[in-house]
């Protein structure tokens, strides 16, 4: 598999990465928490900007991302709108989430950002060519909150992300049953094997879940959210713990 280096950090050996939501509603609180992660175990920092209570004020959000690059200082930045739609707090108009989104990458703050797969096609290929001109990389990501979708379909929906510019897919989805979770981690290791090239990033979320966020090593999927406080999705273990199953998993698989 071919790695993705973010600055100092390599997506796709050893271990899952830990990325780490911000959540804050207001400027000093989302800085406050940024802060708070330069002593945490947090690899990558990802400001959920749906989140932001100024977010729909662009010149407001691009002052925010320039602070938090600051602040941030190495550790890789992720910025993601996540639309109601797909479980994030608002939602934009498609010409505003794309108008927001090229902002964002094209300000020189960010290392990485989120483009949900269902903005259609034409625009998730547009972002991600923004971004790669950008040399921003691209994480194209779709997100059931109601279900699990088939294995053939979480297949085709990562082979469609790459096929649109995505350097990470990503799919997150809800288990309805135990089935569910066993569906999506073999769907991660075909992926992982078979079709990508790259690193993927997979999970199943709320307790049922949480297997998928600890396994990642085993069946695949390069990134693990943590939470640092706040949670931004059901079934996210809060990150110290996270890296000690983490260590204590990548330690057994190197001694075989």
């Amino acid at each position: 598999m071919e790695t993705i280096k973010v600055r100092n950090l390599v997506i796709g050996e050893g271990r899952p990465k830990i990325c780490v939501p911000i959540v804050g509603k207001s400027r000093e609180e989302i800085l406050c928490a940024a802060g708070n992660l330069t002593e945490t175990e947090a690899e990558l920092a990802e400001w959920r900007a749906d989140w932001y209570e100024e977010v729909s004020d662009f010149s407001k959000v691009l002052d925010t991302a320039g602070a938090l690059r600051d602040i941030l200082g190495d550790l890789p930045f992720l910025f993601t709108f996540r639309t109601t739609k797909e479980g994030g707090e608002k939602s934009l108009e498609a010409e505003e989430y794309i108008e927001l989104n090229r902002a964002v990458i094209e300000s020189g703050y960010i290392d990485l950002v989120d483009v949900e797969l269902f903005t259609g096609d034409e625009a998730v290929a547009a972002l991600a060519e923004c971004a790669h001109a950008c040399q921003v990389k691209v994480i194209v990501s779709s997100h059931d909150f109601r279900k699990t979708p088939s294995r053939e379909t979480i297949l085709g929906r990562m082979k469609r992300m790459l096929e649109l510019g995505a350097d990470i897919p990503k799919i997150a989805v809800m288990p309805q049953l135990k089935e569910d979770v066993l569906s999506l981690l073999a769907a991660t290791l075909e992926m992982s094997e078979h079709y990508a090239k790259g690193p993927v990033i997979t999970m199943s979320m709320s307790g049922a879940g949480v297997v998928s966020r600890l396994a990642g090593e085993t069946f695949g999927s390069a990134v693990t959210y943590g939470a640092v406080g706040k949670q931004s999705a059901p079934g996210q273990v809060d990150a110290t713990s996270l890296k000690k199953v983490l260590d204590v998993i990548h330690e057994s698989l190197q001694n075989g």
